[in-house]
């Protein structure tokens, strides 16, 4: 559905985004996120993928971001004139808004030119509240479904709102794009990525696991306060929602700081059970659950090796190490509830897990960051040279 307005030139797109690729971006945001920008928003940009070891995960972005830009480029008549300036995953939770604004209302966002906001989940079904209003032409208000698109311009002709969320999170794909080519995120992802990112190596997987920032982007709080305070590790949270503990062999007497343990080895135990397979740090643990409950539901009917989920019961020692971490990373698990409740949600606390079939999806993670490695190593050569991401499998005569 395409809106034309000389005085509010915009353009609404139904199903612009498959539900498939919804859910992959997802996937990214839930493993990868840091505390936001504003009060209640989680925000995963492309410039902490690559600081994070997590580069890899920029190729699915790589499709949308050129449809989005040539269909904005067509309706609003800018062939050739545009760079895109910033893209970024970004949630809302119950308490966050925002009030009338454009999108270049400060002096360091005059660059701006035009927005693309990706819905990527859906109102009343995934959240409650975040309807987005227009404050002059028509559609006032528009409900967000996944796989629908907003674009407009990002000065005062566009000025906009966002109710509060009440409940659940509301996830979003936004892009700006500027006419001033100073502010070209292509060429900063480029030259990061020349730096950062691991070459051809006998072990992909390994070179592909995630390196955690530093713990204070991942500590959320109402009140700002400090680890010791009050509030939460939002990696440790969201395996918490999603009904998973935490637990580290090392000897907690070992670390005279406890925020340097999520990045230690650790394990995940569900009720009375410890998964045997160790992961690098809380960023691998919470990639591969996250990853699981993406794909949750084709593991259900397929093979598995039932012996490949093994797991131990949990010893009163380690119950109360469990105890322990979660009392000093999620201080207050009914606030990580109320943050990352999903109105709808798969998996959860409530189910039991087959193991086995975690199992598989452990597995089944690794051979998806071994492709999008190999796919971002295919393209670089090529971005370097255009100094721009684009789909390069056509000029690499590659085929995934």
């Amino acid at each position: 559905m395409k809106m034309a307005d000389n005085e509010h030139p915009r353009l609404i797109l139904n199903n612009f985004l498959s539900m498939e690729e919804c859910k992959e971006l997802e996937l990214i945001h839930k493993s990868c996120s840091t505390v936001g920008y504003r009060p209640n928003v989680f925000s995963t940009t492309l410039s902490h993928l690559v600081a994070t070891n997590s580069s890899h995960f920029i190729m699915p972005f790589v499709p949308i971001r050129e449809r989005l830009k040539e269909k904005l480029e067509d309706f609003f008549d800018c062939h050739y004139e545009l760079v895109i300036e910033f893209t970024g995953l970004i949630s809302w939770t119950s308490g966050a808004s925002i009030g009338w604004h454009s999108d270049d209302n400060r002096p360091y966002l005059k660059q701006r030119d035009f927005t693309a906001v990706c819905y990527l989940n859906s109102y009343e079904k995934d959240f409650k509240g975040g309807l987005f209003n227009f404050q002059d032409g028509e559609p006032k208000t528009i409900a967000p479904l996944a796989g629908d698109v907003v674009m407009y311009t990002a000065d005062s002709l566009n000025i906009h709102s966002v109710d509060e969320v009440t409940d659940g999170e509301r996830l979003t794909l936004t892009l700006w794009f500027s006419r001033d080519s100073c502010h070209d995120e292509d060429a900063k992802l480029i030259s990061a990525l020349s730096k950062n990112l691991p070459h051809k190596s006998d072990n992909v997987y390994h070179s592909c696991l995630p390196l955690p920032a530093s713990s204070n982007m991942y500590w959320f709080s109402l009140n700002q306060a400090s680890l010791e305070e009050s509030g939460f590790d939002i990696c440790w949270a969201r395996l918490h929602v999603l009904g998973y503990d935490v637990y580290c062999s090392q000897e907690m007497s070992s670390f005279s700081d406890f925020s340097e343990l999520p990045m230690e080895p650790l394990q995940l135990a569900r009720g009375d059970e410890l998964f045997y397979q160790e992961f690098a740090n809380i960023l691998h643990a919470l990639q591969v659950v996250q990853f699981f409950h993406w794909k949750a539901a084709e593991y259900q009917t397929s093979k598995v090796d039932l012996e490949a989920g093994k797991v131990m019961s949990l010893s009163h020692s380690q119950r109360e190490k469990i105890r322990r971490l979660k009392s000093f990373f999620v201080k207050d698990g009914r606030q990580a509830e109320r943050v990352f409740h999903s109105v709808t949600n798969g998996v959860n606390e409530q189910h039991a897990l087959d193991w086995a079939i975690f199992s598989a999806a452990v597995t089944a993670w690794g051979d998806y960051i071994s492709k999008l490695h190999k796919e971002i190593l295919v393209s670089l050569p090529y971005w370097r040279t255009h100094q721009s991401i684009f789909s390069a499998f056509h000029l690499a005569g590659f085929e995934i």
